[in-house]
């Protein structure tokens, strides 16, 4: 059963790639993380015990979640995979039901992403940036600097090359963890959401910050944050990339020609307000939050700005008032 899955992803991945919509499957190396998928027909459970195809005793596991009863399982679907620090782990997909919607909270916030902080709220709240795999870095040199020296093929080598994959998967667990805290904290306090549409891709060719842009996880935050708000029955607005939040004034709508990055406090030309450059962009994607909303349940078709999804496609013709350039 696992071999004739295994052949159902690939023709499925043949299938997303020839209609365009993925890239060329890539061949798994044995030394990466490995997995096999057990149909319904291919294990049994029974009383918490997990029997799989061709085993005769049942495979021993530990339960990592304390308020749901192992027993009470019916899985469909049993994942067992094998990282490359030499864990392993099984996976049960079951049906759950339908998720009851989070209380009102009456608030809505907007959200700037950072390196500095890893973000800024309209409300002033900052969250710092742990830099996670900037701490452990040196403890990585130092053990991929012992990998380096084994020789192939030893077995040295393959526990070294253990330990490395082992403080890798450290480093990827707490920034996990950091990550659904802030995203679960922020979904909890707000009924509406507005983050900007970073190209992170395109940021991450840039040599000099690519390392600390992969090191923060904007991507998987706003994962998280699109399946979350789904579930809690939030409303998550994804503001346009090239909404100038950072060089517009938060009070009087003025726009600035240009601002350099280094520049972190500016006073507004027009009203002379002082800014700090995170806690006005946040102000300034939360209005343009707050804009959208209005323009999706009133006549504007909102085309710059939609509700979670992947990156935006070309901006459409608007047919109401501009909900993205304030004070323009």
């Amino acid at each position: 059963m696992p071999l004739q899955q295994t052949l159902r992803h690939q023709h499925t991945a043949f299938q997303n790639f020839f209609s365009g919509r993925s890239r060329h499957p890539r061949f798994k190396s044995r030394k990466c993380r490995q997995s096999a998928h057990y149909t319904r027909s291919a294990f049994r459970m029974r009383g918490g015990s997990l029997v799989l195809a061709k085993m005769t005793t049942p495979l021993q596991f530990t339960w990592s979640f304390g308020d749901v009863d192992v027993t009470e399982l019916a899985p469909t679907m049993v994942v067992v995979s094998r990282e490359p620090d030499g864990r392993w782990y099984v996976s049960f997909a079951v049906e759950s039901a339908r998720t009851t919607p989070a209380p009102v909270a009456n608030h809505a916030i907007g959200v700037d992403l950072g390196l500095t902080n890893f973000l800024v709220t309209s409300d002033g709240v900052r969250v710092a940036n742990p830099r996670l795999l900037t701490r452990k870095a040196r403890n990585l040199a130092r053990y991929q600097r012992r990998l380096a020296r084994c020789r192939a093929g030893s077995n040295n080598r393959l526990k070294a090359k253990a330990k490395v994959a082992r403080a890798h998967r450290k480093i990827r667990n707490a920034r996990q963890d950091f990550l659904h805290r802030t995203s679960t904290r922020l979904v909890r306090s707000a009924d509406v959401i507005a983050i900007e549409d970073l190209n992170v891709r395109g940021m991450m060719r840039n040599r000099r910050l690519s390392h600390a842009i992969g090191d923060a996880g904007w991507g998987e935050f706003r994962r998280q944050l699109e399946y979350k708000c789904q579930r809690a029955g939030r409303t998550l607005v994804v503001v346009d990339r090239w909404f100038p939040s950072s060089k517009t004034c938060s009070q009087c709508g003025h726009l600035l020609a240009e601002m350099k990055l280094s520049a972190r406090h500016w006073t507004c030309p027009g009203c002379r307000a002082r800014h700090d450059r995170d806690l006005n962009a946040a102000k300034n994607i939360l209005a343009a939050g707050r804009a959208v909303t209005r323009d999706v349940s009133g006549d504007a078709c909102g085309a710059d700005v939609r509700r979670q999804g992947t990156p935006l496609p070309q901006s459409a013709a608007k047919q109401g008032p501009d909900a993205v350039r304030l004070g323009a």
